[in-house]
């Protein structure tokens, strides 16, 4: 990377629009006030932590409305100064109580523009917002030695953490929304060499939720070989890279892969940023590891990346265990109903058994019968070979968007997922979890190379392939998100991938 931190040698124009120039000083490290810094040039945060910041205090403000009036007795224990407990009890909840909650998210990080829009990152600092504020009430009352009604504490602080939450949530579909129509989003130039600047092209265009737009790669070696070749942005070289990204107006640069481990380049290009409020991304070239696999230990100076193996088992695990059976038990009596109404559409709309069973690969590679609702014709099996040439597939599953073998009741089943529901069967017998990846046929035989990873968890009803796109997903995009399960599974991301596959559902997006 030794010719992204040089002045320009040779000139090269950006685009045959562009008739201004931005040239920002280089400062290459010299100290500065900390009052006179450049705030971010990425600007996206500020509206939206603000909006956070005021439903974050209307959330506070209603619980403790709700505490009021649903709890009886709530204010025992003040005395106001002119001996009346109102004045008082109404200035703490409605005014301290909900400060208290802005003061101790921002001290968490919970308007923080690096954990806001993506990821959990964001609610865990509210959850531990809300124990920081529980610890803090419970030790004034303690200190001043005051008769709280229990119930109205406990019900301020908790309908204020759902609340918070909800609201966050919500306002991250709005922030998705824009994010799609380009809006609210971070300019980004890659650097690096176009293998390794074009992966990470790949991998943040996928996931268009986290609002990083490419705007251009600065290649530090191998510019000759992509002259002449359609790139999906703008190529450069033998530029100033801090002075390229303000042409650009790009408010971040990632350096990518090998190009990040140059020695003392990357410290440089970090000081020539200083000051002009642009991010510095380094993506390294481990890719698919998520972040609480991931631990930064210096020594030395040195910044090791620690890459910690994927949690298979222990406590995590077993619980994970206890609650798939629990749930599935629950679920199989209350859903009970509607699952005889379903087996008694499908035996008088056509002949056959209500449900079918096929072998499936499970974990560690045994095989085990997986239960379906019967959506196909008895001779479904005996005609797939004739539909072979229409399959849309391009791996190991056999889909047709309008398969001629699906009975009529058989396509509402599929479109709204409740043919699967008869696989909490599979997961109460412990051969399948909620979450995780789809279990594949046993007749394919032995599965080579990564797909083999699939094995070494429980496959599941739901996963994180079925929330991303279901069948609309290519064969290698399924197989990466499935591995990807495999390697970061996390209680959380199981809990964010059924509330994910609620919305999938309804829209019936990818069901065929």
């Amino acid at each position: 990377m030794t010719t992204s931190l040089q002045r320009p040698t040779t000139g090269r124009r950006l685009t045959e629009t562009r008739v201004s120039v931005n040239v920002e000083p280089v400062t290459n490290g010299v100290p500065r006030s900390a009052w006179m810094r450049k705030s971010s040039a990425a600007t996206w945060h500020r509206p939206y932590a603000t909006l956070l910041l005021t439903l974050d205090f209307l959330a506070a403000v209603t619980a403790s409305a709700v505490a009021v009036v649903f709890t009886p007795y709530p204010t025992v224990g003040f005395q106001g100064w002119n001996g009346s407990t109102e004045p008082v009890f109404y200035a703490i909840a409605y005014w301290a109580l909900p400060l208290t909650w802005l003061l101790v998210l921002w001290g968490n990080g919970a308007y923080d523009r690096r954990y806001l829009g993506i990821g959990t990152d964001e609610f865990k600092r509210v959850v531990r917002a809300f124990v920081t504020v529980v610890s803090i009430v419970s030790v004034l009352a303690l200190m001043i030695k005051t008769d709280l009604s229990r119930l109205a504490v406990f019900t301020a602080l908790t309908v204020t953490l759902i609340l918070i939450a909800l609201t966050r949530f919500l306002a991250r579909r709005a922030l998705y929304m824009m994010r799609a129509k380009g809006k609210a989003v971070q300019r980004v130039l890659l650097v690096g060499s176009y293998p390794e600047a074009l992966e990470v092209h790949r991998a943040v265009t996928r996931a268009s939720q986290a609002g990083l737009i490419p705007v251009g790669i600065y290649l530090t070696e191998g510019a000759a070989s992509v002259r002449g070749i359609s790139t999906p942005v703008p190529t450069f070289a033998n530029r100033d890279v801090v002075s390229l990204a303000a042409d650009l107006d790009a408010d971040t640069i990632a350096v990518c892969g090998s190009a990040s481990a140059e020695p003392g380049e990357l410290r440089r290009l970090a000081w020539q940023l200083e000051g002009t409020g642009r991010d510095l991304v380094v993506a390294p070239q481990l890719t698919d590891i998520a972040g609480p696999r991931v631990h930064i230990r210096p020594v030395e100076g040195l910044p090791l990346l620690y890459v910690e193996e994927p949690t298979l088992a222990g406590v995590s695990w077993l619980v994970k265990t206890v609650l798939d059976r629990t749930c599935a038990l629950i679920g199989l009596i209350l859903l009970s109903p509607l699952l005889l109404a379903i087996g008694i559409s499908i035996k008088a709309t056509s002949p056959g058994p209500v449900f079918f069973r096929q072998p499936r690969v499970g974990m560690e590679g045994k095989t085990f019968r997986c239960w379906k609702f019967r959506t196909m014709y008895i001779d479904a099996e005996e005609r797939q070979a004739a539909l072979m040439m229409q399959n849309e597939s391009d791996g190991l599953l056999f889909k047709i968007k309008d398969d001629p073998r699906v009975t009529s009741i058989g396509r509402f089943l599929r479109r709204t997922s409740l043919d699967e529901l008869a696989q909490l069967i599979n997961v109460v017998k412990g051969e399948m979890s909620l979450v995780g990846p789809r279990p594949l046929p046993a007749e394919n035989g032995d599965f080579l190379g990564d797909v083999r990873r699939r094995l070494l968890v429980r496959p599941g009803i739901t996963g994180l392939w079925q929330v991303s796109g279901r069948s609309d997903l290519s064969w290698d995009d399924a197989v990466r998100l499935d591995l990807y399960y495999v390697d970061n599974w996390s209680l959380t991301a199981d809990l964010q991938i059924l509330f994910r596959t609620v919305a999938v559902v309804l829209r019936r997006k990818g069901a065929y």
